[in-house]
C-alpha cells in the first residue's frame, strides 16, 4: 500500500470509532508507531480536524465527514459473501438490517457492477445447518442495550423448561455451542449469567441505566465458558 492509499485508509479508520490508539493504528496498517504520527501530521495538515485525548486516543472532530467512498469490485464481492454468513449466523433482527444496509450499498455502484453482483448473487449458495438456525429476533435490541448500557427485562426458559422473568445489565454477546450466548449481569441471582439467546422472550429494554457501575469486559468471562477460547 502506497502512502496516498494509506492515508485515506487511515481517514477512513479514524472514522470508523470514536477514539484510536496510534498503537492500534500501527498494528493495523503493519508500521511504526512513529511512521502513525507521521501520517497523522500529514492529515492534519491538509485540513482534516484531528485531536487527541489523553489514555483514549485520536478522534475526528465532529462535524467532518467523508464524501461517499465507492467500493472496488472485490470489496462489493466480499460484502456478498459476507451476507451468506450473516443468514447462517445470525437472527432475523440482524438479516434485516443487513440486508437494507447491503441494498443502500448497491444502490451505489455502476451499472457494470450491479450486473457482475446480480451475476455472483445467483452463483452463490450456502446450506445452513439446522442446529444453527437462529428462529427469533432478538440480536438487535441486544445489541442496542448494550451498546446503551440499559437494563433489560426478559423471560428465560433454562435446560429444565422452568420459566422465570429476570432483570439483567448486558454486557457482551458471545457465539459459541452453535448458539449466541449472552453475558450479563442477572439482577435475580446478583451475578453474572450466561444466557442462552434462543431461551430468551420478550425482551425489553426499560431505558433505564445501569446500576452496578464496575463491569468486567466480556472477554474476562470467557474463561469460564464450557468451551476453550
Amino acid at each position: 500500500m502506497n502512502r496516498i492509499d494509506r492515508l485515506f485508509a487511515i481517514l477512513t479508520f479514524l472514522q470508523s470509532r470514536k477514539y484510536v490508539l496510534a498503537e492500534t493504528i500501527a498494528e493495523k496498517f503493519k508500521i511504526s508507531v512513529r511512521t502513525v504520527y507521521r501520517d497523522l501530521k500529514a492529515l492534519s495538515e491538509s485540513g482534516i480536524p484531528l485531536s487527541f485525548e489523553p489514555n483514549k486516543g485520536y478522534f475526528i472532530v465532529q462535524g467532518y465527514f467523508l464524501p461517499p467512498i465507492s467500493l472496488s469490485t472485490e470489496e462489493a464481492n466480499a460484502l456478498l459473501l459476507t451476507e451468506s454468513l450473516v443468514y447462517g449466523f445470525t437472527d432475523k433482527s440482524i438479516q434485516k438490517h443487513y440486508s437494507n444496509a447491503l441494498n443502500k450499498i448497491k444502490a451505489t455502484l455502476p451499472h457494470k457492477q450491479k450486473e457482475k453482483i446480480d451475476l455472483l448473487t445467483n452463483n452463490i449458495k450456502y446450506q445452513v445447518p439446522e442446529r444453527l438456525n437462529q428462529d427469533y429476533e432478538h440480536l438487535s435490541i441486544l445489541q442496542r442495550t448494550i451498546a446503551s448500557k440499559n437494563i433489560i427485562s426478559f423471560s428465560y426458559k433454562n435446560n429444565k423448561e422452568e420459566h422465570s422473568t429476570r432483570q439483567a445489565e448486558p454486557i457482551g454477546l458471545i457465539f459459541y455451542a452453535f448458539g449466541w450466548h449472552l453475558i450479563a449481569w442477572c439482577h435475580k441471582r446478583n451475578e453474572y449469567r450466561d444466557f442462552n439467546v434462543s431461551r430468551m422472550s420478550q425482551i425489553q429494554d426499560t431505558y433505564q441505566t445501569f446500576k452496578k457501575t464496575d463491569h468486567i469486559e466480556v472477554s474476562e468471562y470467557m474463561p469460564q465458558l464450557p468451551v476453550k477460547y
